[in-house]
C-alpha cells in the first residue's frame, strides 16, 4: 500500500519539511492511478454495505489540512460510489456559544456515527489544538482562572493527552478512527487560492480571512507537526499525504478507507435456523398470491 509510507503511527517523528508534497517520488503514472483509484471505489462500496448491515463497528475518518488542500473535493470523490444512508459528512466550523460553554470534545460526541456508518469529519477536535494554540484563544477562554492562567505548553499537553484518551475510549466501543492530513505546498496553495479569485464559478470559496492565515504558514506547520507527533498512535494512527495532486491524495485516501474496512472485515448477518424458515414461509405466501 503506498500511503503506508505516509502513516504515523506513534513509531516514528513526523518532519514535515523532510516530507514531499507532490508525491513525484513514488514514480506513479496519472492514467494507472485513476484505474486504480475506480477500483478501490467499489471495493470500499461492497465492504460498506457489510459495514453498514452488520452495524458491529463504526469508521470515523478525520481530515484536517491548511485551507485549499482539497478536503471538500477528496470527500466528494472518494465518497461518490458509497451508500450515502451509511455515511455522515460532518463539517466542523468555529464553535458557538452553546460549544464554548462545554468541554471541547463535547459537540464532537453529538455527532459521533451509529456504529454501521462513516463518520467524516472535515475538520474535528483537533481544531482545539491547531488554531486555538496558533492563536492562543485558550488565554480569553470563560474558565476557571487555574486553567487560564495555565502555561500553554502544560495546557496543550493536556488537550493531546485527552484526545489519546477519547480516542482510545472511541476504540474501546467498537469504533475505528483514521485520521488524514492533507500536506499541500505554499507554492500549490497559492495557485488555487488565484483560481478560486480568477474563476468566477469558485469565487464563493475565498475567503479574504484565508490570507490572514497563510500569513502563519510557519506557526501551522510548527502545531501540526506537534500536534501529530502527539496524538499519532497504532490504534490511531495519522495519515499525511502529498496534497498538490488532487488524483494521486484521493487515490491514497482510497487505498486509507479501503484498508480500514479490510482490518474490520464487516459481513452480512446471519440468520438464525427460525428467521429462514420465517423467510420460506413468507415466500411461500407470496408464491401462493393469484
Amino acid at each position: 500500500m503506498k500511503a503506508q509510507k505516509y502513516c504515523f503511527d506513534g513509531k516514528k517523528k513526523l518532519n514535515l519539511d523532510k516530507l514531499s508534497t507532490n508525491g513525484k517520488d513514488d514514480d506513479v503514472k496519472k492514467e494507472e492511478i485513476l484505474k486504480l483509484t475506480e477500483e478501490n471505489q467499489l471495493k470500499i462500496s461492497a465492504l460498506q454495505e457489510k459495514l453498514y448491515a452488520e452495524g458491529r463497528e463504526g469508521l470515523i475518518i478525520v481530515l484536517q489540512a491548511i485551507d485549499a488542500a482539497g478536503k471538500d473535493s477528496t470527500i466528494k470523490h472518494v465518497m461518490s460510489g458509497v451508500n450515502p444512508q451509511g455515511v455522515d459528512v460532518i463539517s466542523f466550523k468555529a464553535p458557538n456559544s452553546e460549544e464554548l460553554a462545554h468541554d471541547f470534545l463535547w459537540r464532537v460526541n453529538k455527532h459521533l456515527p451509529t456504529r454501521g456508518k462513516i463518520g467524516i469529519f472535515n475538520r474535528s477536535y483537533y481544531e482545539d489544538v491547531l488554531v486555538v494554540q496558533v492563536h492562543k484563544m485558550n488565554r480569553n477562554y470563560h474558565m476557571a482562572k487555574r486553567v487560564i492562567e495555565m502555561d500553554d505548553d502544560v495546557f496543550f499537553d493536556k488537550r493531546y493527552k485527552h484526545i489519546r484518551n477519547y480516542e482510545e475510549y472511541l476504540y474501546d466501543n467498537s469504533y475505528r478512527i483514521v485520521k488524514i492530513f492533507l500536506n499541500v505546498s505554499k507554492e500549490e496553495q497559492k495557485e488555487r487560492f488565484m483560481e478560486r479569485i480568477d474563476l468566477q464559478e469558485k469565487n464563493w470559496k475565498f475567503d479574504a480571512g484565508d490570507l490572514k492565515e497563510r500569513a502563519l504558514w510557519d506557526e501551522y506547520h510548527k502545531v501540526f507537526e506537534d500536534v501529530i507527533n502527539a496524538t499519532a498512535t497504532k490504534e490511531c494512527p495519522w495519515y499525511v499525504l502529498p496534497a498538490d495532486q488532487k488524483w494521486y491524495t484521493r487515490y491514497l485516501v482510497s487505498e486509507i478507507l479501503l484498508k480500514a474496512l479490510e482490518d474490520i472485515d464487516p459481513k452480512y448477518p446471519e440468520l438464525s435456523k427460525e428467521e429462514q424458515d420465517e423467510l420460506l414461509e413468507c415466500k411461500r405466501i407470496l408464491m401462493e398470491e393469484k
